[in-house]
């Protein structure tokens, strides 16, 4: 693309995927000021070093906020805390005020399946994550760089193996 014509192709890709990055970024670190800043920090990638293909924007930009979330979460010593909120976010329902009792139980469920999410491979993991995060089909296949036709059955296969691990979990436990 010759680069008279770049800031306006660059300010059109703005336009257009400026929104959902920095959503992805403050659903990831839940700091608004901070995910416009990272969200800055993948458009002037883009400026600076835009992908082959411009079709493929979507996804290229998804790889890098990725990559800046987890720089910005390791400068900080963080990324336990990423994993851990996405996680967290997957098994917490409505904040509510339980009991004693529940706490505990739902503190040991969610040790349950923590273990059994951590049993199962990273792709499974995320694929799940991302679904119970409400990410589209469409998004999920960038985020994971897989063709979107097969995220409907990556994601009932994920959920099949999460089920029988936990099965398998239960019984251990009786």
């Amino acid at each position: 693309m010759p680069n008279d014509q770049m800031p306006a192709r660059y300010q059109q890709l703005f336009r257009e995927h400026y929104p959902s990055v920095l959503r992805k970024i403050i659903n990831l670190i839940g700091d608004r000021a901070a995910a416009e800043d990272l969200a800055q920090e993948v458009f002037i990638k883009l400026y600076r070093n835009p992908p082959e293909d411009l079709a493929r924007t979507g996804p290229w930009l998804h790889r890098v906020l990725t990559r800046i979330v987890y720089d910005h979460y390791r400068k900080a010593g963080r990324l336990n805390d990423l994993n851990e909120k996405q996680q967290h976010e997957a098994l917490a329902g409505e904040q509510t005020y339980p009991s004693n009792e529940a706490v505990v139980i739902q503190s040991w469920e969610r040790d349950v399946v923590r273990g059994v999410l951590n049993k199962l491979s990273e792709r499974d993991r995320q694929a799940l994550l991302l679904k119970e995060q409400g990410y589209s089909h469409a998004e999920i296949a960038e985020a994971l760089q897989v063709n979107p036709k097969i995220v409907g059955t990556l994601l009932m296969r994920a959920a099949s193996r999460f089920k029988k691990n936990m099965l398998s979990e239960e019984v251990m436990e009786q």
